[in-house]
């Protein structure tokens, strides 16, 4: 495998012991992907600067597609069957990854979907919250603002008081770094909840 990816000009490797950590992209090669490629991958999620997360370019044998969400969580943005490897196909991947893209089979891609519907269904709705991270209250004070509603108004609709609605607007407008209720009303719309 590091044979073909040194044979690729558009791509540089890195060995040794800092080699994974300063990597924009790391390319696992697994006959069979288990526990610990997850471990091993999650542990340098952790350690990876915020702005700079690890992805991955998983290569493996055998890999099960119960296992796609998992994967998705440590970083993993293409898996590739080593039997289907191509000369160019890695190099491709490795590069793609890097620029933000994903390489999944369309059987994997069906399987991650069910497995986020899944969890949407099971884990994020019955506790309040959406796909977006958004709870149903916030969905709430958002489409009020969307709608043109003052706060009043938006306590009034909702059946809590006017500093509920406030509270929920200032902690949604910290995590999401909204910096008016402008850009608030401009982020409901783009995630589709007004």
């Amino acid at each position: 495998m590091a044979d073909i990816l040194a044979g690729d000009p558009r791509l540089r490797l890195l060995d040794g012991p800092d080699g994974a950590t300063a990597a924009e992209v790391i390319v696992l090669v697994e006959q069979t992907v288990g526990d610990a490629a997850f471990f091993w991958l999650r542990d340098l999620r952790q350690k990876a600067p915020r702005d700079a997360p690890v992805r991955c370019v998983l290569v493996a044998d055998h890999f099960h597609p119960s296992r796609a969400l998992v994967a998705v969580g440590c970083g993993v943005m293409a898996v590739l069957s080593r039997r289907d490897l191509r000369a160019g196909r890695l190099g491709a991947a490795v590069v793609s990854v890097s620029q933000g893209a994903a390489h999944f089979s369309p059987a994997l891609q069906g399987e991650l979907l069910e497995q986020l519907d899944q969890l949407r269904r099971e884990v994020l709705e019955p506790n309040g919250i959406t796909m977006s991270g958004l709870s149903s209250r916030e969905r709430d004070v958002l489409r009020g603002l969307a709608d043109g509603l003052l706060t009043d108004e938006i306590a009034e609709q909702m059946g809590c008081s006017e500093r509920t609605v406030k509270t929920l607007l200032y902690q949604l407008m910290s995590r999401y770094k909204l910096n008016t209720r402008s850009h608030a009303v401009a982020y409901a719309v783009r995630t589709g909840v007004a």
